[in-house]
């Protein structure tokens, strides 16, 4: 079994990304000794589709390792590796391209919805899809963990492989399976699910110089509630209580009772919530603080990661381009 997932650096990891994917990434690992059973890698190409800021793509590629580390991803356990680091990706792209109708990238959601919130339709957002196929191929991945509005995208890698295997008469791609992944649909301040796009975010790691005072300000206190007193019995689905199982099951059992029963108001719950999510990622502060300062350690990590993913790829594209016709000279570097 490889599993495999991928993280756009589109901007400040959040909890959704903690509690939705992850969590789920860091337990996934394998056994120390066996980095080969998962992969993940930060898709700094498909983030082009909406940053186009060199510098903050830079900046941002290296904070999501940074997090990844910092919460526990093990490179003697994972493999971990900046997408743009493989090229072989993209030339497996344009061989899944050629074999792929247009029609089934028309029916993409994930496509229309985008466009739908005002990101440019850009051909890199259209082919979106085939290059999340060929990440998941040319790694020979065979299960996918996503969450629900990403099941298509996987089951199109599915239909191209088998494709690209009948247009050239040769069983070369891996068929991969999704798997609904155990992670959390988590909300965001405004109910909804929780999303840079939506900008409702709240980090997992807030700005080294912000005090408690502030975390609270800037992030519980703006959570959108309805208009329910101190005495009202109050939702246990909430987004309230939804963050405060996530940030804190133990406590949030114990409050749920006095939450429905009413009694205690808004403001009470939401300082429960900062208290929580200090107490549980504040601690890491200072290692991630030692990580990030470490240039040299955060780049042989993805160095030696993309060198354990660029032999699996190459052996993938040597049996694609085989299969295809296409020949490269003994000597052109790749």
């Amino acid at each position: 079994m490889r599993v495999l997932s991928g993280v756009q650096p589109s901007g400040t990891l959040h909890l959704g990304n903690y509690f939705g994917a992850i969590q789920q990434h860091v337990e996934l690992q394998g056994p120390p000794g066996q980095p080969e059973q998962a992969f993940y890698f930060i898709a700094n190409y498909h983030t082009l589709t909406s940053v186009h800021d060199a510098k903050r793509m830079r900046e941002l590629t290296r904070d999501v390792a940074v997090d990844y580390l910092t919460l526990g991803l093990d490179p003697a356990r994972a493999t971990f590796f900046r997408q743009s680091d493989v090229p072989e990706v993209c030339e497996l792209t344009w061989l899944l391209a050629c074999c792929v109708g247009k029609g089934l990238l028309e029916r993409a959601t994930s496509y229309k919805d985008k466009v739908a919130r005002g990101l440019e339709a850009s051909m890199g957002l259209f082919n979106y899809p085939v290059l999340m196929a060929a990440d998941i191929l040319i790694y020979r991945s065979t299960v996918v963990p996503v969450g629900k509005d990403q099941q298509q995208h996987v089951e199109m890698a599915q239909d191209m492989a088998a494709s690209f295997n009948a247009a050239f008469g040769k069983q070369v791609l891996l068929r991969p399976e999704w798997r609904f992944s155990k992670g959390a649909v988590v909300p965001g301040t405004d109910g909804t699910k929780m999303s840079k796009s939506y900008g409702n975010t709240i980090p997992i790691f807030p700005p080294v110089q912000m005090t408690e005072k502030q975390i609270f300000k800037n992030y519980f206190a703006a959570i959108k509630t309805d208009s329910k007193g101190v005495d009202d019995p109050k939702d246990p689905s909430d987004t309230l209580m939804t963050l405060y199982r996530l940030l804190d099951a133990q406590a949030a059992a114990e409050f749920e009772p006095v939450y429905i029963k009413g009694g205690v108001g808004y403001g009470d719950i939401k300082k429960r919530l900062a208290d929580a999510y200090v107490a549980r990622f504040m601690p890491l502060a200072e290692k991630r603080k030692e990580i990030a300062a470490n240039d040299a350690y955060v780049e042989s990590v993805l160095e030696e990661g993309a060198k354990r993913a660029r032999a699996v790829a190459a052996e993938v594209m040597a049996d694609a381009r085989d299969a295809a016709g296409i020949v490269v000279g003994r000597n052109t570097h790749r």
